[in-house]
């Protein structure tokens, strides 16, 4: 029973990714962190149907990733919580400095 759960799951994401990749985002605004200049290396954001986002770098504008609602509520509430932290520290599972 499990295991089937399983595969509906990943049958369910699959789908969710194609459709989400078959997306025409020609037309979609991208944006980028208050205060960044044109010419400085930044990540851009566009919004999606659905409370998708697509994410690129401005200094390769045409590889772009997609992430449904629930992978981007995922990623920046991990962001928020110090996961992704350069350095580590207690809250992203690192050891304190005591």
């Amino acid at each position: 029973m499990a295991e089937e759960v399983n595969e509906d799951v990943k049958a369910r994401k699959e789908r969710e990714r194609d459709e989400l990749y078959a997306l025409d985002i020609s037309g979609v605004t991208w944006e980028c962190a208050p205060g960044t200049e044109q010419h400085e290396e930044r990540v851009e954001i566009a919004h999606l149907p659905g409370g998708a986002v697509a994410m690129r770098s401005s200094l390769d504008p045409a590889t772009v990733l997609r992430y449904t609602e629930a992978e981007w509520r995922a990623f920046v509430l991990g962001a928020r919580d110090g996961e992704f932290d350069l350095e580590p520290t207690v809250r992203n599972g690192g050891v304190s400095g005591a």
